[in-house]
């Protein structure tokens, strides 16, 4: 078989996906066509959609398939650098619009708020990250902090890093967050501590601590319910 076969520029026009998509719409086109042209080339032997539904069928779903890193998805034979840091850029960006789907989203009245913002874009990184979320006194989002990376303990999160952004932004009060790779939202000890650490150090500033809501896998443990906080 000849290795023009395996390009999908010598189909006829009305079966190329990028074509059916811009005369037919987007909804028209099956998981592995869309995942095909986000692919852009095929191999010798393969084509590009070829290579999208092996990467289905590897991961079994597209929602298994979002959460891999460059490094997995160049584990599919064919994929490679330049492929694995375009299909990440798009699942990255599904996240962030996952991310925003609601305009009260950040509006943050209770943990499962909170939850349901941050947990499409933090349920996947491979390592701790803890940031604060710094609130006006309607509970609003004012701004976000990233304060470590990194395995959580008190010489990486001080209470001087946390409230040094609470204070410049006048923020009336702090939410605290942080991720377990895990899937395992559990507190540790080390978590439990440094919260109760940080509140102790909010009160002398006059600046509340609302919450600290650990995420792991698709849930979350938050602090304040458990009346740690």
């Amino acid at each position: 078989m000849t290795e023009s076969h395996y390009k999908i520029s010598r189909w006829p026009e009305k079966e190329r996906p990028r074509e059916r998509l811009l005369q037919q719409g987007p909804q028209q086109l099956t998981e592995a066509e869309l995942l095909g042209i986000l692919i852009g080339k095929g191999t010798k032997k393969k084509t590009a959609i070829d290579l999208a539904r092996e990467l289905l069928d590897q991961y079994e779903s597209l929602e298994n398939l979002f959460s891999r890193s460059p490094s997995e998805l160049m584990k599919v034979k064919g994929i490679g650098s330049a492929k694995a840091a375009t299909l990440s850029a798009a699942f990255q960006l599904v996240r962030r619009i996952q991310s925003q789907k609601s305009k009260d989203r950040t509006s943050f009245k209770r943990a499962k708020d909170v939850a349901d913002y941050y947990l499409p874009l933090m349920k996947d990184l491979r390592k701790e990250v803890f940031k604060i979320l710094l609130l006006n006194r309607a509970n609003r989002l004012i701004k976000e902090a990233t304060i470590s990376e990194g395995t959580l303990d008190a010489s990486i999160v001080h209470p001087r890093d946390v409230f040094r952004e609470a204070l410049l932004e006048s923020a009336a009060g702090v939410i605290l967050l942080h991720n377990h790779p895990s899937g395992n939202p559990a507190p540790s000890e080390d978590d439990i501590r440094i919260t109760k650490q940080l509140a102790e150090a909010g009160k002398v500033m006059g600046i509340k601590v609302y919450d600290h809501i650990i995420l792991g896998g698709e849930t979350y443990r938050s602090l304040a319910d458990e009346g740690i906080i």
